[in-house]
């Protein structure tokens, strides 16, 4: 039986789990960085993590305290800068995209801006950084998220990255290269997918303990779900020794 764990190790697990060997990944700070590097650690290790600031494919042997931090750069097969970064989103050479946000909609849309309006905001959040270029610009964006109804929205205060916009082909219509946009949504309460034809946001499995009702309850919008759904194992034995051993021994994040 595995250990007890916290809400932060288990979003970090299923992140983690998300990342294949291989694959380039646009890693943002915090929960992304540590399933970064829990992946690499245990079952992807040739992972290729991409850093806002510049490095590509580093090797995360210790903890990286934000997307500027040296270690960042440690052991990469480039060290680049922020521009060539963007670029290479652009020209499609990034699979994944690790996102959080303070908001999310139906259609994967988010805001990492202000809560409130613009021009007099109740809350002012960190702002888009790269976020706007990495949920455009990614093959296949995840948004990693705490699940409740402030977060989960009918409407977001303010668009920073934009997902399926109003569903259907709307994305696209908008500009944005086909074949991009939200893949999943990594929440304390499960895991979220995107229906193919209307792009609205549909529930695939369940973290251990959650119901259905206890989804629907947190989430402002009406919410599809699946007909086969799955329930998620929880983080193994082996995932929280190398999460606490390795990955992040002084606990920063947990």
């Amino acid at each position: 039986m595995a250990e007890k764990y916290t809400p932060s190790e288990l979003l970090i697990c299923l992140a983690s789990r998300l990342m294949e060997d291989g694959q380039t990944a646009f890693i943002g700070t915090g929960i992304p960085m540590l399933a970064g590097a829990l992946a690499q650690k245990r079952h992807a290790p040739n992972l290729i993590p991409i850093f806002e600031f510049g490095g590509t494919g580093a090797i995360l042997e210790k903890l990286p305290l934000a997307v500027g931090d040296m270690r960042t750069f440690h052991r990469a097969v480039i060290a680049s800068g922020i521009c060539d970064i963007m670029e290479t989103a652009q020209r499609g050479f990034v699979e994944y995209g690790f996102l959080g946000g303070a908001q999310i909609d139906a259609y994967g849309n988010l805001n990492s801006t202000v809560i409130g309006t613009h021009g007099a905001p109740k809350v002012r959040l960190p702002g888009s950084g790269g976020g706007n270029d990495v949920g455009s610009l990614c093959w296949r964006l995840i948004a990693i998220m705490r699940h409740d109804k402030r977060r989960f929205v009918e409407k977001l205060d303010f668009l920073t990255t934009p997902g399926y916009l109003s569903g259907g082909h709307s994305r696209e219509e908008a500009g944005l290269p086909a074949g991009t946009g939200p893949y999943r949504v990594v929440s304390n309460l499960g895991i979220l997918g995107f229906d193919d034809e209307t792009r609205r946001m549909k529930l695939l499995s369940l973290n251990p303990g959650v119901t259905v009702e206890q989804v629907i309850e947190s989430t402002s919008f009406e919410l599809l779900v699946a007909g086969d759904l799955e329930t998620n194992d929880p983080p193994t034995d082996d995932e929280l020794r190398i999460l606490r051993e390795d990955v992040d021994p002084d606990g920063l994040y947990r």
